[in-house]
């Protein structure tokens, strides 16, 4: 490994003119800093993170929590967070990747110690017991999703509420009346989980505004799980001609269980999804969708940090517009 003292050899001049250049903490002339620099790139020179951390009172690192759960699709976490990784090392900074369920106590251990500059939060509740200690921190936070209280926070998320109202639309718009919701893994209702009550309160307001019948169930996942859900439904609501499900372990066995009932889709019943267009396409029959925009979410949380870091940048809810791409699995109610 190269070292400090090497580079300085190299170019000609004092360890110190290296770590001035380095650290920017002294004016250099032009041309000793070109020199330097380029000692530092024909060198392949690396300054030691925790000196430099201790050099500037930074650590050009941003911390995310993301909570890996079982009761999550994963997938659509780990884009988020490869696209904070990406867009956080454009502009030179580095990810730390909390994947614990430690809530508070993890983000006391990263602004007590700094080992991050910022944090970016998900998994989000509606009333999240992490949000008192990012209000009070000293250190720049954003939510990637939206609690039950935004005052001095700052936040991007997709706008459930207005996803939820859009699928009820759709299918409201195609004759539907009576529409079944599956939903999330009950663990994430009980957690208040602020994308999936978010999702069903624009559900459930735009089916009294049309007059639609709604009911929601939620389910783990999986064929077992799905198929009593599904005989639930049909025992509770014979005339059920649309579904709308936000779970993407439920979308396969779903499909499979209304081919093994004869249920054709769209002839007989649509289904309509809020999920990763992945998920969408690669499904049995091309579903009808609103996407989850994992990418764009991760992007802007880390522009939004970068904004607060450099300049103080102002907080804010910033809600990204759903957009529902309309595919074989939803058509009009069959007469």
């Amino acid at each position: 490994m190269v070292t400090l003292a090497e580079v300085a050899q190299h170019a000609g001049v004092s360890a110190s003119t290296v770590s001035y250049v380095l650290s920017g903490k002294r004016s250099i002339s032009l041309g000793t800093k070109e020199r330097v620099e380029r000692s530092i790139r024909e060198l392949g020179y690396h300054p030691n993170a925790g000196a430099r951390a201790l050099a500037s009172s930074k650590s050009n690192v941003i911390a995310l929590m993301v909570p890996l759960r079982t009761d999550m699709y994963v997938p659509v976490m780990m884009e988020i967070a490869i696209a904070v990784a990406t867009t956080a090392r454009a502009h030179g900074y580095d990810e730390l990747l909390l994947t614990g369920d430690e809530g508070a106590p993890a983000v006391r251990r990263v602004t007590g110690s700094g080992l991050a500059d910022a944090m970016i939060v998900m998994d989000v509740e509606l009333d999240d017991e992490r949000l008192p200690l990012l209000r009070a921190g000293d250190r720049p936070s954003v939510l990637i999703g939206l609690p039950a209280d935004t005052d001095q926070l700052t936040c991007v998320d997709l706008d459930f509420t207005a996803a939820g109202a859009l699928c009820v639309e759709h299918l409201a718009g195609l004759g539907h009346r009576d529409i079944a919701v599956i939903g999330e893994d009950p663990a994430v209702y009980e957690r208040h989980t602020g994308f999936a009550e978010r999702t069903l309160d624009g559900l459930r307001t735009r089916a009294r505004d049309l007059d639609v019948r709604l009911l929601h169930r939620p389910s783990v996942g999986g064929y077992d799980a799905m198929a009593a859900t599904l005989a639930r439904i049909f025992d509770e609501r014979p005339a059920t001609t649309g579904f709308v499900v936000q779970n993407e372990s439920a979308v396969e066995p779903l499909l499979a269980l209304l081919r093994q009932q004869g249920r054709a889709v769209p002839e007989d019943v649509s289904v309509l999804a809020i999920c990763p267009d992945q998920v969408a396409l690669q499904a049995s029959v091309r579903l009808s969708s609103v996407s989850i925009p994992a990418e764009e979410m991760g992007r802007q949380a880390v522009e939004r940090v970068m904004a607060k870091l450099q300049a103080g940048g102002e907080g804010g809810v910033r809600l990204l517009a759903p957009e529902l791409t309309v595919r074989a699995s939803t058509g009009p109610v069959s007469r």
